[in-house]
């Protein structure tokens, strides 16, 4: 029996999400909006889908499986703890929460109800850093020491940034960590082993936008021996068609040689000493970040519907925002912080 699932949230990403379900083998069955068109609308889409303009109605209606939360963070506590009440497993969107402490009493009261909650953390789901991950571990550059990531999605400047996609991201009091670096946290967690310590400088660019919109933040692992670099910047961009695609360009730098990421999602190898070559693999230019939303809310699938590990469990990727207080804090205080 295939899983029913409920979609809360419609705006600009909702569509990302409603392309993955519309892939699986479940049965989209309601979707809710506070708009009540959009959710109509939205809901056209799938046979037999009913449209809610909130979320008790849509729980109290029938009964769900998996309900996938794509709102603002603000919004999370309220829609976890409905659909636990219920039994009802959740997929939410990150960030988990507006702060730290009611991150961590998300996940806590999500334990004690004993309700399945997973983060939509995509990032890691993108080919390029799922084929990096692939080639650290078959050696392909010998002993792994530097990464570095260039984040430059370049669509961040002028009095109209963000409004026309996410006008939220404008008024968050964190944003470029908050809401973008999170997901580096996470791939540099994955290619490089537990994060120990940050040392960071954040900078605000944009008047328009109410909190950072530009990061230097250094890495320090568990591994001594290596370090780590997010560069980040959302007013410039890169050599792309579409700089939101990567949104930025990956260096990873080893014994052996090196791999190099591009704006394009083509993977480059070189040789220590020696001529850089491309490096192909197989991945699919559909949806968004090279059709990591479906590759995510399959291996959340497969975890709610057979018991398959999922990397990005609320428990595991708390860790992230643990890591995300660390670069805040670093930066206010101005000092390397251990974490």
């Amino acid at each position: 029996m295939s899983l029913r699932v409920g979609i809360i949230g419609c705006g600009y990403f909702a569509r990302f999400h409603r392309d993955a379900w519309a892939r699986l083998p479940v049965r989209v069955a309601a979707i809710c909006d506070a708009d009540i068109a959009r959710a109509t609308a939205a809901a056209g889409e799938f046979e037999g889908a009913r449209a809610f303009a909130d979320a008790q109605s849509m729980l109290d209606a029938g009964a769900l499986d998996v309900v996938d939360i794509v709102t603002p963070p603000e919004t999370h506590a309220a829609l976890i703890a409905l659909c636990h009440a219920r039994g009802v497993a959740v997929i939410c969107q990150k960030p988990l929460a507006p702060d730290w402490p009611t991150a961590v009493a998300i996940v806590d009261a999500a334990e004690n109800a004993g309700g399945t909650l997973i983060i939509h953390e995509n990032f890691r789901f993108m080919p390029w850093f799922a084929e990096t991950a692939r080639l650290l571990a078959q050696g392909a550059i010998g002993e792994p020491l530097d990464i570095s990531f260039r984040l430059r999605s370049g669509d961040g400047q002028g009095p109209d940034a963000y409004l026309a996609r996410q006008p939220y991201f404008r008024t968050m009091p964190r944003f470029l960590v908050h809401e973008t670096v999170i997901h580096l946290i996470d791939v540099f967690r994955m290619l490089f082993g537990e994060v120990t310590g940050i040392f960071a400088r954040l900078r605000s660019l944009n008047p328009a936008v109410r909190a950072e919109d530009a990061a230097t933040v250094l890495f320090a692992f568990a591994n001594a021996r290596r370090s780590g670099i997010v560069d980040g910047n959302r007013l410039l961009d890169h050599p792309s068609d579409d700089a939101r695609m990567t949104n930025g360009v990956l260096l990873v730098e080893g014994t052996g040689g090196q791999i190099r990421l591009d704006g394009y999602g083509r993977l480059f190898i070189r040789p220590h000493g020696g001529a850089e070559r491309e490096h192909t693999y197989e991945w699919h230019a559909r949806g968004f970040g090279g059709d990591c939303v479906f590759h995510q809310t399959a291996a959340a699938h497969a975890h709610i519907a057979h018991g398959t590990p999922v990397p990005n469990t609320a428990r595991a990727w708390l860790r992230n925002m643990e890591i995300e207080e660390a670069i805040y804090r670093s930066a206010d205080e101005q000092r390397f912080v251990d974490v």
